[in-house]
C-alpha cells in the first residue's frame, strides 16, 4: 500500500507562512537604518511595517492553526523593529527641527545688528 502523501502531493495539514512576515521584518530593519536619513525614510517604512504587522497579528490570532509559529515570530520581530525605527525617526526629526530653529534664531539675531 502506498503512502497517502504520495497519492495526494498537496499536504493540506501543513502550516503556511503569514503573508507579510518577511516584508514586515525587512521594512522594520530598513526603518531603523533609514531613521538616520533625516528620519523620513525610517518613519515611512516603520509605519508601513507596523500596519502590515498588525494585519498579520490579527490574521494569526483568528486562525493560529493555519499559520506557522515561526512566521508569527518573524512578523513580531519586524513589528518591534518598526516601532524602534519609528521612535528613532521621530527623535531625529525633533533634533533636526530644534537644530534648524537654533541656527535660524542665531542668523536672525546676528542679522539685526
Amino acid at each position: 500500500m502506498e503512502h497517502p502523501d504520495l497519492l495526494n502531493p498537496t499536504n493540506y495539514n501543513a502550516q503556511q507562512n503569514l503573508p507579510n512576515a518577511t516584508t514586515v521584518l525587512v521594512l522594520g530593519i530598513i526603518s531603523i537604518v533609514g531613521s538616520f536619513c533625516y528620519g523620513i525614510v525610517g518613519l515611512v517604512c516603520g509605519i508601513v511595517g507596523l500596519i502590515l504587522a498588525n494585519r498579520d497579528k490579527k490574521l494569526y490570532l483568528e486562525t493560529p492553526d493555519l499559520y506557522s509559529p515561526s512566521s508569527f515570530s518573524t512578523s513580531s520581530a519586524g513589528r518591534v523593529c518598526s516601532i524602534i525605527g519609528i521612535v528613532l525617526s521621530c527623535l531625529v526629526i525633533v533634533i533636526m527641527v530644534v537644530y534648524i530653529a537654533i541656527i535660524g534664531s542665531m542668523i536672525y539675531s546676528n542679522g539685526l545688528k
